[in-house]
This record gives C-alpha cells, structure tokens and sequence, in this order.
C-alpha cells in the first residue's frame, strides 16, 4: 500500500456525487476530478447542477450534472444509467445530499420531520441501493456523508440526530452485506466547515460562530478542502482495507466542549 496519495490517484476512475449543487459534496466533486476521476453529480435544480459540473469542465476535467432527487429511486437509478453509459461502471459514490432546520420537536411538524429523514436517510440508502449493479467490483467505494448529530443529541436537532444516526448503522450494515463482493461501505462525519448552508443555518451570526469554534478543541472550522481529503484517502488504495467506519472530520467536536471555561472547570 502506498504511503502518500499521490497526485492524479483517481486516474481512471469514475464517481458519482449526490448532493453536489454546492457546499462539502461539491467540493469533493472538484477535488475528485483534480485528481483525474470522470465526475457524475446529482442534484434536484437542473440548473444549479449544470452549474457546479460547468466548474470541472472548464478546467477540462469531465465531468456531467444531471437533475435527480435522492427521494425518488427511479430518478437516481436513471442517473447511474447516464454516468454508465457515458462513463462506464462507477468506482466511488458520495452520496450527500441533506436538510436541515433548526426546529423544537414540539415546534415541528410530522411533515417537517418526515421531509429530513426521507433526504438524508431514505435518499442515502436510494443513492447506495441504486448503485450496486452498476459498480465496479471487487475495488467500489460507497461513501456517506453523516453528522455529529448522529451520536450526539442535540436540541432542536431532533429530526437530523434520527436520520443521520440511521446513516451510520445503515453504512455498517451495507459493509457487511456488501464487502463479500468487495464493495467498500463507509462514512465521513464533518464537524462545523466554513462557508456551508448548515453552518450559516445553525450559527448565522459572528458570535454564533465565534461560540461554536470556543468550544472546539482545534479552535475553528474546517474546511471543504478538509473532507475531501478524507473522502479522497477513502477512495484511494491508501483506504483499501477500510470498510464499516465512520470517520471524524470535526477538529474535536465529538470530544465535547473544550471551552475556557470548561477547561477551568467552570
């Protein structure tokens, strides 16, 4: 196994990103493609995901957008049948897609709840389940994108700590089913990144923000660069005996509070 990854170390290779329009997805779309991966992302505006494919294509990477929600099975099973046909078998799926509000359980309606679970958990195991017959195998590597949220409760979080925990055992599931085929099944949870809607949704404000990295043991956010990375060494031969994992991107956050004050015991 290599030690370092090397540049272009997905030469070759093709991956589909779900939940691409923007943010942590498409950073790691962009990333992927630098190092040489034929790019396929989804998402549900057609014009926002022409968008964020135009950003590969210009620097002459390849790459397709194609309109899909997560919550439809047959929309996602179309769009792997377009990667296939233009691409070939795919080697790597994300699938990112998510929603969030910041929301009480008795300030929240079934609907709303119902809304978050049907994206994250229900459009994760769509985006994983619709990808199987059109993976390369032995070598696929399935990646999730989950959240703290996942393991640890939060208030007015209640509908995201549900799906993205379901993300995590349902990633843990799939590696078990799945690895006697050689499909590699594993999960990435950010912490707080910088410039990302969920961030602006749950610290909108500088003194939000400035509370938030407070308490971090690193002391401020991550990056999108940061968990491409991740996904990037997950993809790579570098990760090769890596599956059933969830992996912490979150410069401290699952640790607790790190604060100050709590340091001084206050």
């Amino acid at each position: 196994m290599a030690s370092i990854i090397k540049e272009k170390a997905l030469e070759g290779k093709v991956a589909f990103i779900a939940g691409a329009s923007s943010g942590i997805n498409l950073g790691i779309a962009q990333h992927f493609a630098e190092h040489g991966a034929k790019v396929a992302v989804i998402s549900r505006s057609h014009e926002k995901i022409a968008a964020a494919a135009k950003t590969m294509t210009d620097k002459g990477h390849e790459a397709i957008g194609m309109a899909a929600d997560v919550r439809d099975f047959d929309s996602v099973a179309k769009a792997y049948e377009e990667t296939v046909k233009q691409f070939g078998k795919i080697d790597i799926v994300i699938s990112g897609a998510a929603g969030n509000f910041v929301a009480p359980a008795l300030g929240m309606s079934s609907n709303g709840f119902k809304t978050v679970v049907d994206i994250d958990l229900i459009g994760t195991f769509n985006v994983l389940r619709a990808s199987f017959e059109h993976l390369n195998r032995p070598g696929a590597s399935l990646i999730s994108i989950t959240a703290p949220q996942a393991v640890n409760a939060m208030m007015f979080q209640s509908h995201v700590c549900a799906a993205k925990a379901g993300i995590n055992m349902l990633t843990k599931c799939l590696a078990m089913e799945w690895g006697p085929a050689g499909v590699r099944v594993n999960a990435i949870s950010p912490g707080p990144i910088a410039d990302t809607e969920g961030m602006a949704r749950l610290a909108p404000t500088p003194e939000m923000e400035e509370a938030v990295k407070s308490r971090l043991a690193l002391r401020d956010y991550g990056t999108k660069k940061d968990i491409a990375e991740t996904a990037l060494f997950l993809s790579s031969d570098n990760g090769a005996y890596i599956t059933g994992t969830i992996i912490d991107c979150d410069g401290g956050s699952k640790l607790g509070d790190a604060s100050a004050d709590a340091l001084a015991g206050n």
